[in-house]
């Protein structure tokens, strides 16, 4: 029996790993942890029987303990809930979909206790990577990728030796705004942003993909995740979204993962890594398709990617900075405060009068956040 937790169970990834349990009779949820959504989560309750449901306001919390009071599940809340879902000695992997940097403490709570990660937090990894992967090692807990590219790149490296890597090819649809100029990214409104060409996701990582802000994130992520220096790793613009990514050996050759853009496939195989199970769904079909393109990124019209760059070089709590930066640059985008190119002005000015800490602490981390955040909100302030 294969027991999970999952925080950030009522989002879009944490949905959809729901998804993927109904399909196999020997997955357990042991725990579900959400941020507010109540109706939904007694939902979950009510159907996957948890020990342990966590709201990240105690407000919430209360509502649903008055909803479930009829269940045997216990009810927490805020970051001491997220702590003790996160090493419940029931489970034996933690699905990390929570958004934000609150996923840093909980991941590293379960790593100290032997659980396994299937990583959909990219902040985890963006931020504190220096900190999260040797302890990985120490502990001997794998971490496992969700995301659809970084699951490809895991796919592709099975069992080679990673010195020989000669490049890891990072794909990229290019988002609703693929082949778009800046001049016409003036009035896109946070509806437009919204339309992905391809893939169902939630709202911050929709725009983050409008952006090429999400494929910076996973620059940095690739680059902790796989051991890699930033200069072997190549973004792809590939509009279709059939290869989700490839690794490119020294010999020339290139290894990819195919398949149809559905966020289920990467989540199962975390789930159920080695072994490849069965999954219903649309396959390839390459007659159907005809034909894949690749384009070269464009980093003036959409400046987010070439940010990422340089925050990694520059590397201590830099990314930390790129990271809240956009994170609260896109909250203000959703609320119509601000105009769509204002969010990379936003983060290249944040990261302009950040004074780098070259090994940071995980509170020195989640401080810099805090600065960040409050320096984006000083600055809408003043104008």
């Amino acid at each position: 029996m294969k027991r999970i937790a999952i925080l950030g169970s009522t989002g879009s990834i944490g949905t959809q790993t729901l998804e993927v349990v109904r399909t196999q009779a020997d997955c357990q949820v042991t725990a579900l942890a959400a941020g507010t959504n109540v109706k939904k989560m007694e939902e979950q309750i009510r159907e996957f029987h948890p020990l342990t449901a966590g709201m990240w306001t105690e407000e919430a919390a209360a509502d649903l303990r008055t909803r479930v009071a009829d269940l045997n599940v216990k009810i927490v809340a805020g970051m001491e809930g997220l702590l003790e879902i996160a090493v419940l000695p029931e489970s034996q992997v933690l699905v990390t979909a929570i958004v934000g940097m609150i996923g840093i403490k909980p991941t590293i709570a379960a790593i100290r206790a032997g659980k396994n990660i299937a990583l959909a937090n990219k902040e985890t990894l963006v931020t504190a990577g220096h900190i999260i992967m040797p302890l990985a090692e120490e502990h001997g807990v794998s971490i496992l990728p969700v995301d659809s590219e970084h699951s490809a790149i895991f796919q592709s490296l099975f069992e080679e030796n990673k010195s020989a890597v000669e490049k890891i090819l990072l794909t990229a649809s290019g988002g609703p705004f693929r082949g778009w100029k800046r001049r016409q990214l003036e009035t896109v409104r946070p509806e437009d942003a919204l339309k992905h060409p391809n893939w169902t996701m939630g709202p911050k990582i929709t725009i983050d993909s409008s952006t090429l802000v999400n494929k910076g994130l996973e620059v940095m992520e690739a680059k902790w995740l796989f051991g890699v220096e930033l200069d072997k790793i190549q973004v792809v613009i590939h509009p279709q979204s059939i290869i989700h990514s490839a690794v490119q050996y020294v010999d020339g050759a290139i290894i990819a993962q195919l398949g149809t853009p559905d966020m289920k496939l990467p989540i199962q195989y975390a789930l159920f890594y080695p072994e490849r199970r069965y999954m219903g769904g649309k396959r390839v079909d390459f007659f159907e398709l005809g034909r894949l393109t690749f384009e070269k990124p464009d980093t003036e019209t959409f400046p987010g990617l070439a940010l990422a760059y340089k925050a990694a070089k520059a590397g201590g709590s830099m990314p930390t900075v790129y990271n809240a930066a956009n994170e609260k640059a896109v909250a203000l985008f959703l609320d119509h405060r601000i105009s769509y190119l204002k969010i990379a002005d936003i983060i290249g000015e944040a990261m302009e009068r950040h004074h780098v800490i070259s090994n940071p602490s995980v509170e020195e981390i989640l401080a810099a956040e805090r600065e960040t955040y409050e320096y984006v909100q000083e600055g809408l302030l003043c104008k």
